[in-house]
């Protein structure tokens, strides 16, 4: 393969911190995280959305604890979770306190509604206390009140400077485990504010454009302000806030990693939009693929074309490759090389077995390579 110069992504010098066990900013993979939006005091329903957030790849789930109930249900959470889970805090910091004793892995609190500064201070006690981590949570929506007033609306240089007021708080109290966000609604603002707090820190950033919409709207407002960012190499941890299941949100953040190649989880598949030229019914043939193959973790490449005018030059890039052709007979490749025909019956429990036995010839190869390194 040859060198290409014009994908590389030189990712922002940052310090590194633990939510749990997960590690955010420095050299640690980009991390991806959703929230529940059960009602935390119902634990049994909030471990079960949580238990579908981690199937489909979740790194760390947020929680919202708005209410006394909410945080000593919070415990009960924490201890069935498979990975670090983040207290939302949001005008009551002693939920902060609560969730912090309760099993946080990190406290979320919008600077902007906290409290007066001894509030904050307490909030830091806590988390040092029991080894929780921090995230300045900024947001366009809820600017103080005198940054509004200096500045008249929300602008970058507001949600910029919010960011440094509180984290000069944090350092202050010799505390620095601790990432930040600068959110907006609007795509611009958002890419504007992280660009800016980028050149002025070296704190993890949480990337995140707030509020996004529906799950086709919202997908692709975070992928173009989300990607704007990554192929920058500003983020270090990912958020995409869709009106949809926490779990979509996960898929999507995936995606996004995916198609700028920084971060690889399953099945990526290569596929056309179809036309009047298609050997087969492309549209259905991905639909079924997506979910026959939902369960693969391992990261393979799969090329999918109703045709012969770019079938064949796809396939040759992909792990796994099918083209359309004649008379209902379709060409198959592996590693790029033509190796068979297909059946238009078998096409999909033939790809979905091809897909399968190469994830465990990987997995395979994985798991030698790492037992030789381990002698």
């Amino acid at each position: 393969m040859s060198v290409r110069p014009w994908r590389d992504i030189h990712r922002r010098k940052s310090r590194q911190i633990m939510v749990g066990r997960v590690p955010v900013g420095g050299d640690a993979p980009i991390s991806v995280q959703t929230m529940t939006n059960t009602p935390t005091e119902d634990a049994k329903a909030t471990i079960d959305q949580i238990r579908r957030c981690e199937e489909v790849g979740a790194d760390i789930v947020r929680v919202s604890c708005p209410t006394e109930e909410a945080t000593r249900a919070f415990a009960t959470i924490a201890r069935a979770a498979r990975v670090p889970l983040v207290a939302d805090i949001h005008f009551h910091y002693r939920r902060a306190l609560e969730a912090a004793d309760a099993g946080a892995a990190c406290l979320r609190i919008n600077p902007g509604n906290i409290g007066n500064r001894e509030r904050v201070r307490e909030v830091v006690r806590a988390a040092r206390a029991n080894g929780c981590s921090i995230r300045i949570g900024v947001n366009a929506g809820s600017l103080e009140r005198h940054l509004l007033e200096k500045y008249g609306e929300p602008c970058p240089e507001a949600l910029v400077e919010s960011a440094l007021e509180h984290a000069k708080c944090l350092e202050d109290e010799d505390f620095h485990e601790f990432k930040i966000s600068v959110k907006a609604s609007d795509v611009f603002l958002a890419v504007a504010a992280y660009s800016e707090l980028a050149a002025r820190t070296d704190y993890p950033l949480h990337l995140g454009i707030t509020e996004a919409g529906g799950l086709i709207g919202g997908t692709v407002k975070s992928a173009i302000g989300l990607g704007m960012l990554l192929w920058s190499g500003v983020g270090d941890t990912i958020r995409v806030s869709l009106s949809a299941e926490p779990e979509e949100e996960v898929k999507v953040g995936f995606h996004i990693l995916k198609a700028l190649g920084i971060r690889a989880r399953g099945v990526r598949i290569v596929s056309c939009p179809s036309c009047a030229r298609q050997g087969f019914d492309v549209i259905r043939t991905v639909e079924v693929l997506e979910q026959r193959l939902a369960h693969i973790t391992t990261p393979i490449s799969l090329s999918v074309l109703g045709c012969v005018v770019n079938g064949p030059g796809e396939a040759r890039e992909t792990d796994i490759g099918l083209t359309g052709g004649g008379a209902g007979r379709h060409m198959v490749y592996l590693s790029g090389v033509t190796d068979h025909h297909v059946e238009d019956a078998r096409i999909v429990d033939h790809i979905v077995e091809l897909v399968e036995k190469k994830a465990a010839e990987i997995e395979a190869a994985n798991a030698a390579a790492a037992l030789r390194a381990a002698e």
